[in-house]
């Protein structure tokens, strides 16, 4: 098992890609720590999963985006394990409008969650994790962060936002061990791209060159290699995984 007994905290996985994470990595060995900000009922069913195959957990339900919340569960999780070796930040949400039509208020719930969000727990945990000597710190960002799309300036923004923070981290972080990369995905599987309208799936499909979604368990296969020792020597990378979507 190649993170057996490690614990890691994924932010955003009761369900989506974040589940999909978390169960990965437990079937890797590791600890996970299911979070989620609301869906607490979803959260206690993806650990059962995890528990009634033979492994172990915890379920901290916090918002990414206050400071004292992530503290309160980032000390929760010492007190349970005494460590934490890898963070997934991956609690995420959209406001989509175009530009001329985006509330200030959908704008800045936006920062918070995701750019805000990152920085609070790579702050609280990287300090574990200097003084252990060993880490690994994953970022959620995303193929629009890179390329842009219209109607999403305010998630467009914070994943470009990501993949600085994640460079600058990982420059500061890897005298001791840790490494901080992002992974990029286009458009994958979800109930959310499930509910577009099927014109609208024809013509995102269309520009894929692979020519099909990705599976919520191709990003967390890609998360499992980033946190293996396999991926040791990696860092300060945005790896995309997009069918091609951009080159």
């Amino acid at each position: 098992m190649r993170l057996k007994d490690k614990v890691v905290l994924v932010t955003g996985s009761a369900r989506g890609i974040g589940k999909a994470i978390a169960d990965r990595f437990a079937e890797e060995g590791a600890i996970p720590v299911i979070s989620d900000v609301a869906n607490e009922g979803a959260a206690r069913e993806t650990l059962a999963a995890i528990e009634a195959r033979g492994g172990k957990g915890l379920v901290s339900m916090f918002d990414v985006s206050d400071s004292a919340q992530v503290d309160r569960a980032v000390s929760e999780v010492m007190a349970a394990f005494g460590r934490i070796d890898i963070l997934v930040n991956n609690a995420g949400i959209t406001r989509d409008n175009l530009m001329m039509r985006m509330s200030e208020d959908d704008f800045d719930l936006v920062y918070r969650v995701h750019l805000k969000g990152t920085f609070l727990l790579t702050k609280v945990v990287s300090r574990i994790m200097m003084k252990q000597r060993y880490g690994r710190i994953i970022n959620m960002s995303s193929v629009v962060g890179v390329m842009g799309n219209a109607g999403q300036a305010n998630y467009s923004a914070m994943k470009a936002g990501i993949i600085g923070l994640t460079k600058s981290a990982a420059k500061e972080l890897a005298a001791r061990n840790i490494t901080v990369n992002a992974i990029a995905p286009g458009f994958i599987n979800t109930p959310m791209t499930e509910a577009l309208p099927e014109a609208v799936q024809k013509a995102f499909l269309a520009a894929i060159p692979l020519g099909r979604y990705a599976e919520p368990k191709e990003v967390a296969d890609l998360a499992l290699f980033l946190a293996s020792d396999e991926a040791a020597y990696i860092t300060g990378q945005a790896i995309g995984i997009n069918g091609g979507l951009y080159m």
